[in-house]
């Protein structure tokens, strides 16, 4: 079981993030806390020990079919490169696995700018 402060651990040790709201890098998100949305998207809500992590779709398909009680979406990060994390059901390798792989999306991407 990972924990939010894992979540802080593993991203802050990553060159060049920075702690905000989410952690980044270059001002892009590599990790972030989830906040539902409510049906018109008017309303958000703090989800607890769910997470959101940059990741390409055909990954997160992939994690969501291999393991659906770790990873999911929903219907506003369904056309995102982003798979949602529940942590109390990921050990802390994969999740330092993952944070590593949203960090190199990212990373990539602030090279290109």
């Amino acid at each position: 079981m990972a924990t939010e402060d894992d979540v802080r651990r593993l991203a802050l040790a990553l060159p060049d993030v920075i702690e905000v709201t989410s952690y980044s890098i270059g001002g892009q998100p590599v990790v972030w806390p989830y906040f539902e949305r409510d049906k018109k998207r008017s309303k958000l809500t703090w989800r607890a020990g769910i997470w959101a992590i940059r990741c390409p779709v055909q990954e997160k398909e992939m994690l969501i079919e291999a393991a659906p009680h770790i990873y999911f979406d929903d219907d506003y990060y369904r056309r995102y490169d982003v798979v949602l994390v529940r942590l109390a059901n990921i050990d802390e390798a994969e999740l330092a696995a993952m944070v590593a792989r949203s960090y190199e999306i990212q990373s990539a991407k602030a090279r290109k700018r």
